[in-house]
């Protein structure tokens, strides 16, 4: 029945490199005998589409079939067709008998004006071009927005003026712009840009003060959606948007037909093209595979809630189904469990965890992660908690970054990014799927329901969308998890492999000179040592006993505005610390470096370093070094490189004065410098 109504059909496909949209694409063009398949898609539509041939989702099909004749079915069949609907429709061919609507954006949190571009604007697009003819819209369950009891499978009674908000969202990038150049705003993204890399030189603090401002045009979209949505009553603003456009393909379509599948949350297959076949992250897999890894120690929900998750194999045969009837006006479907086959919040996670206990995920050279334990105490004591950590980690955030920078600092740092990149992904998932796991509202799925029970047993069978026809524990614990995990299995067992050696080519201009340069700087990279530390071991080589202790003393008194001076410019760093020299006859500080620190050198070389310059150096390049340290500092290790570029102390009569001759190249100043003298 399915694919007796299906054959000889001309039918367009959006989205088609989307992971419900390959699926499509695949069973249309390997299990049905349509005549043509539309496969809309953005950027080089050919090379996108052909390539899903390749992908795992069409492995069965060629292993069936083979690889050639799968490359003439495509060849025969599949038309590709470049649009991005966020700018226009592809035109639509008189021939076509029906249109099947994939594309969305899936994100559950894009900026405002993209989420209604793609969602609503796209679609209302795509339904023009196709001037009436048979569309099939993939919507989703959650466009009845934060509600209890049952949904049904109807169109939706809210009264709001879609034409209106979408103007409003429009136009609203438009004014976050306007807001974000305000000499205010300005002047904080700039502060703050001098902060994160005020040593790195004035462009490189505009460039990322103009970054810092699009991130927050960005960021007060995807808030400015987040709240409209939840102000009309919807979780997000994709479930917003997407009933939005429901509103408007209704008041469009007239008197033409229209049928809205509208899917739950779409996860691995069931069965086709074979069980766990999955593409990218869906919904559910960071949260999961996050507490596989140990990393989420609670998350908000209600025990008794129903996560509503469906197979996309059963989601694409309930499109084919429809798509196999004749044309219906406003039919609606809903494809979800929750009605015939709850799975419940605490019940996803006992299998989880289970899974987990049984098939623990391996800790690359540690063993295995250990999975934590839930009590469920519910948002508001999980959202204290997340507050709770936050003050712990912006305390430590504020500790590191006033630490000198060394080893133990950077290892510290390092610690508290991973808690910090830990604690805003617990945030971010508990607020964008809270309102999924917390969901007490029921999609009924009768009219789904009494076409499945039409079909024959063939079709019952190959086109399977009924979903009590699994166990979650067979579908969830035996299919989706092991699905989910294999990838991370895979990399946490793939053993650690060395650095690649470094292939370093021997060039040369006609003139014999060499036209490469390899720029080092000297340190922390060829040197572990530092400005303060050769000026300490310069200081003491000459004092003793007391003196020694003051000396000492007296640097450490300045280390605060120094690391705060460090902080804000590195050229100003420099400049403070090095009127130490002050007053010091130049001749003996010279030979005192001479003396003394080709012994300190010589201890924090950096073996790894030195292998690298040789390296250029039997390749013939041209070996900088670029400091801001002291010439007669840095001499114990000149004979490394062709050239050095280092700071130099003014004198007079002999003596230091503690200025220095030049400004000290730093940050951006060295590509500048490099840039002059490659030419």
């Amino acid at each position: 029945m399915i694919r007796e109504g299906l054959a000889g059909k001309r039918v367009v496909v959006s989205g088609v490199t989307g992971f419900l949209g390959t699926a499509l694409l695949e069973r249309l063009l390997t299990d049905t005998d349509v005549a043509r398949i539309d496969a809309v898609a953005r950027g080089d539509a050919h090379a996108r589409v052909a390539g899903l041939l390749t992908g795992a989702c069409f492995g069965p099909a060629r292993d069936r079939i083979g690889g050639e004749r799968l490359w003439e079915m495509f060849q025969q069949k599949v038309r590709p067709i470049h649009a991005d609907l966020m700018e226009a429709a592809p035109p639509i061919d008189d021939d076509v008998d029906l249109v099947i609507h994939s594309a969305a954006t899936v994100s559950f949190d894009p900026p405002l004006d993209e989420a209604f571009q793609t969602n609503l604007m796209g679609t209302t697009r795509l339904y023009e071009a196709a001037r009436g003819k048979p569309f099939i819209h993939v919507s989703t369950a959650y466009v009845a927005g934060m509600t209890r009891g049952t949904q049904p499978e109807e169109l939706l009674d809210r009264e709001i003026d879609w034409r209106a908000e979408a103007a409003s969202a429009l136009a609203m990038r438009a004014r976050a712009e306007d807001e974000s150049r305000k000499p205010e705003n300005l002047e904080r993204f700039a502060a703050k840009a001098r902060g994160l890399i005020g040593r790195a030189g004035p462009q490189s603090i505009a460039h990322k003060a103009e970054e810092l401002r699009h991130e927050w045009v960005t960021n007060r979209l995807v808030r400015a959606g987040a709240a409209r949505a939840r102000s009309l009553g919807w979780p997000d603003v994709y479930a917003f948007t997407k009933a939005l456009t429901e509103k408007a393909l209704d008041q469009l379509a007239g008197d033409n037909p229209l049928t809205i599948v509208r899917p739950s949350i779409i996860e691995s297959a069931l069965e086709h093209p074979f069980p766990g076949w999955i593409e990218g992250f869906r919904v559910a897999e960071p949260v999961i595979l996050a507490y596989g890894r140990g990393a989420l120690p609670e998350f908000p929900g209600i025990p008794e809630g129903a996560l509503d998750i469906i197979p996309v194999d059963q989601v694409v045969n309930i499109i084919l189904a429809v798509a196999s009837q004749p044309p219906q006006r406003r039919a609606v479907y809903h494809v979800s469990s929750g009605g015939r086959n709850p799975f419940r919040f605490r019940h996803l996670y006992e299998l989880t965890r289970e899974y987990f206990l049984e098939h623990p995920l391996p800790e690359r050279g540690r063993g295995s992660f250990k999975v934590p334990v839930w009590s469920f105490p519910g948002k508001r004591a999980v959202q204290k908690r997340m507050r709770f950590a936050e003050r712990l980690v912006e305390t430590a955030e504020r500790v590191v970054g006033r630490l000198p920078r060394n080893s133990a600092a950077r290892d510290a740092s390092h610690k508290v990014d991973r808690l910090r990149g830990r604690l805003d992904f617990v945030k971010k998932y508990a607020g964008l799927y809270g309102s999924y796991v917390e969901v007490e509202v029921i999609y009924t799925d009768d009219r789904a329901r009494e076409l499945f029970e039409s079909l024959p047993a063939e079709d019952k069978r190959d086109f399977n969308f009924d979903p009590t026809s699994f166990t979650w524990e067979q579908y969830f614990k035996g299919i989706h998890l092991p699905a989910i995990s294999a990838p991370m299995r895979w990399l946490a067992q793939t053993p650690n492999r060395p650095a690649p050696a470094v292939a370093i080519t021997p060039t040369v201009n006609g003139n014999g000179s060499s036209p490469v340069i390899a720029a080092f700087d000297v340190e922390g990279t060829i040197v572990e040592s530092n400005v303060v530390e050769a000026y300490l071991w310069l200081r003491l080589a000459e004092t003793g006993g007391a003196a020694r202790a003051r000396e000492v003393a007296a640097v450490a008194a300045k280390v605060p505005s120094l690391l705060n001076a460090e902080r804000r410019d590195r050229g100003e760093f420099l400049r403070v610390f090095y009127r130490q020299y002050e007053g010091a006859r130049a001749t003996d500080v010279r030979a005192l470096a001479a003396a003394t620190l080709s012994d300190l050198f010589l201890r924090r070389l950096s073996a790894a370093a030195v292998r690298r310059i040789r390296k250029h150096r039997d390749a013939g390049h041209t070996i900088v070094f670029i400091t801001g340290a002291l010439d007669f500092i840095i001499e114990p290790i000149a004979g490394l490189a062709d050239v050095v570029v280092t700071a130099r102390l003014q004198e007079r009569n002999g003596l230091f004065t503690g200025d220095m001759e030049r400004p000290p190249l730093v940050g951006e100043a060295r590509a500048s410098w490099l840039r002059d003298y490659a030419r």
